[in-house]
């Protein structure tokens, strides 16, 4: 197993929320659906922080 960091920014205007749901679109989700399909593996993501629905991340200095 490997470990990755990702900074991403994303509009959140058209997802329910980051968190993974059934039969919901979700930031999680398809992050994880698509990185898997570009590596061929599982691909299970943890946050450092989350949002809410219909809500935007923006990446700022640290």
């Amino acid at each position: 197993m490997r470990n990755i960091k990702l900074t991403i920014e994303y509009d959140g205007k058209d997802f329910n929320g980051w968190q993974k749901q059934p039969d919901k679109l979700n930031i999680q989700g398809t992050i994880e659906k698509v990185l898997e399909e570009i590596t061929g593996e599982t691909i299970e993501l943890n946050a450092s922080g989350r949002t809410d629905a219909g809500v935007h991340a923006l990446r700022t200095s640290c």
